[in-house]
């Protein structure tokens, strides 16, 4: 029993040790040679890459091991990570192998730094958007990457690649958006389109919303004379209305577009007198109701040209409370 004991204790440190020697010894090792003779930098990271290639010749402690000090590498900086294209060799994919080891790998490199850092890391070699390629074709998916990463302890992980696929999701559906507009597609097959999408790949109206107004707004090439611009939007947003209302259906949807024409009518100096005439335009076309803009009026705006656009709302508000008391004073003479 104690000789049982003895040997356990023994091959705990033994791991350990190993472990620390992979942690910090050898990375040290490494890191103090490169900076010190330059010019072996580029043939130490071609001799990783070729290495990684051949996974498959190692057991799979080493691999592990292997994982573990190129991770440490790599947040270091002595790696950089361009070096994960071998991953994406068919054989090494279609095995497993590459799923496997980028499990240890980021969960090394992620110990070392962040998240944050990885995902600067991935981006600067253009890798961000690559990473469910460590899995076959039939199972590149969000859901798939998400459960075998958050099932191995690397949830961060998996967050990240799904905050990256729906970025992806929408830059692509405001490009096919503006492609739509541009050959004059009808309303109803771009509505169509877009809410395909957005069940799909899980949008919210709120954001949608969002899409389509930078979309309309950029399918045109806007006068530089203030005078005449506010004339030409509201030409141009009238003829878009009832794309915009298909997706206007809740209030945060209501309140998401006013705060967009806010800051568009800021950003945009020739259209700071345009936004009520776009605002009451909305009204008159049910894209807007009246309860989202009397909270926009009331503090959900933004600060962005916030005097202007609330002075230039004051009438217009007035207005709707008046015609929201005279609507509920007709209600209790009817009851």
């Amino acid at each position: 029993m104690l000789l049982e004991q003895n040997l356990t204790t023994a091959a705990m440190q033994k791991h350990s040790l190993t472990s620390w020697w992979l942690a910090e010894c050898w990375p040290q090792v490494f890191n103090k040679l490169i900076r010190r003779y330059k010019y072996l930098e580029k043939g130490f990271e071609d001799e990783v890459k070729k290495l990684l290639l051949f996974l498959k010749g190692f057991s799979e402690s080493e691999r592990n091991k292997l994982a573990m000090l190129t991770g440490v590498l790599l947040a270091n900086g002595t790696l950089n990570a361009s070096i994960l294209n071998s991953l994406y060799n068919e054989n090494l994919v279609k095995e497993g192998v590459s799923a496997a080891f980028a499990v240890k790998l980021f969960k090394s490199w992620i110990n070392e730094k962040d998240i944050n850092a990885v995902a600067a890391s991935l981006r600067k070699v253009s890798m961000d958007n690559r990473l469910m390629e460590l899995f076959p074709a039939n199972k590149q998916s969000v859901e798939h990457f998400t459960k075998y990463f958050t099932e191995a302890g690397l949830k961060e992980l998996s967050e990240y690649v799904r905050n990256q696929q729906t970025i992806g999701a929408r830059k692509e559906l405001q490009k096919e958006l503006q492609e739509q507009m541009s050959r004059g597609d009808p309303f109803k097959d771009i509505i169509l389109y877009v809410k395909e999408e957005m069940k799909k790949n899980n949008i919210p109206e709120p954001v949608v919303i969002g899409i389509v107004w930078s979309s309309v707004m950029s399918t045109v090439e806007w006068n530089k004379k203030e005078e005449l611009v506010a004339e030409q939007a509201i030409k141009h947003l009238k003829q878009y209305s009832p794309l915009l209302a298909a997706f206007t259906t809740q209030g945060q949807s209501e309140l998401t577009l006013l705060l967009k024409i806010q800051e568009y009518c800021y950003d945009n100096i020739h259209f700071m007198k345009a936004f009520q005439k776009i605002v009451v335009l909305f009204y008159k076309a049910e894209v807007l109701s009246e309860e989202p803009i009397l909270k926009w009026y009331k503090d959900a705006h933004v600060a962005k040209g916030k005097s202007v656009f609330l002075e230039q709302m004051k009438k217009f508000v007035e207005w709707l409370k008046n015609a929201e008391e005279e609507s509920e004073s007709e209600a209790e003479e009817g009851d």
